[in-house]
């Protein structure tokens, strides 16, 4: 399916597929949008589908939204291939601490 992008105010609704093949679509949608509003709206419920390309082109829009001080929302379930992009399959480690014994410290 092909790449649709509505907005109603700051609320960009995208649909679709969010691939390589549309990328172009997507980044002048967006290029410099943060340069006319102070922040948006991503609505992706109705991505069907996101491939590397899609995720990275995501990122940038973060990454500029953070650079330029503006704020960026991005709500909807959306497609699985997004949340397992971002998914960590390693466990996480607990961090030892270093513990310094403090019985033998006397006040001066």
């Amino acid at each position: 399916m092909d790449l649709q992008i509505t907005n109603y105010n700051n609320r960009y609704q995208i649909k679709g597929s969010l691939n390589k093949v549309n990328l172009k679509t997507f980044n002048k949608h967006f290029a410099n949008i943060f340069d006319k509003l102070d922040e948006i709206l991503l609505d992706i419920e109705r991505v069907e589908s996101i491939d590397r390309a899609g995720v990275m082109a995501l990122a940038r829009l973060h990454n500029e939204s953070i650079t330029k001080s503006k704020r960026l929302s991005i709500i909807g379930l959306g497609c699985k291939e997004l949340y397992q992009h971002f998914k960590s399959e390693e466990p996480v480690h607990e961090v030892e601490q270093n513990v310094i014994d403090t019985s033998s410290i006397v006040a001066a």
